[in-house]
C-alpha cells in the first residue's frame, strides 16, 4: 500500500491535534497473522481484526496502534471506500481510543464517530459515517 506509512503518521498527528493532545504513537502497519497473534494475546480474540489500541501509562508516550492490512484491504473493497481513506479513518479511530474515546455506550460512540467525521474533513478525506445512520 503506497504512502501507508505517510498517512497514517497525518492521521495521528490530525487525531491528537483536534483532541488537543500531544505524544507519542507507534503505528504497525502488519499482516493478519500479527494482528490475530496481538489479538489472540491480549483480548482472547482468535481471529484478526482492523486495528487494535494499546494505550501506554508513560509520560509522553501515548501508545500503540496495530493494523491488519489484508483485512483493511478487505474492508475497504467490501464498503466501496477508497483504501486510502478507510486506513486513516481506522488510523484515527485508533488514536482516539489512545487519547481516552470508547464506543461501548451509545453516546459514547456517537461522540466519537462525530470526531473522527470532524478529523477526516481536516484530512480532506470523506466523512466514514456517511450514509451510515
Amino acid at each position: 500500500m503506497p504512502r501507508a506509512s505517510r498517512l497514517a503518521q497525518e492521521a495521528v498527528l490530525a487525531a491528537l491535534r483536534a483532541e488537543g493532545v500531544q505524544g507519542a504513537v507507534n503505528v504497525l502497519l502488519t499482516d493478519d497473522r500479527e494482528v490475530k497473534r496481538l489479538n489472540g494475546l491480549h483480548r482472547s480474540k482468535n481471529k484478526p481484526t482492523n486495528v487494535l489500541s494499546f494505550p501506554a501509562e508513560m509520560p509522553g508516550f501515548l501508545g500503540d496502534i496495530a493494523l491488519a492490512l489484508g483485512v483493511v484491504r478487505r474492508e475497504a473493497r467490501a464498503a466501496g471506500k477508497p483504501l486510502h481513506a478507510h486506513l486513516a479513518h481506522l488510523v484515527v479511530h485508533g488514536a482516539l481510543h489512545l487519547v481516552g474515546h470508547d464506543h461501548l455506550q451509545a453516546g459514547e460512540a456517537r461522540r466519537m464517530e462525530q470526531a473522527e467525521a470532524r478529523i477526516m474533513r481536516r484530512l480532506a478525506l470523506p466523512n466514514p459515517w456517511r450514509g451510515v445512520f
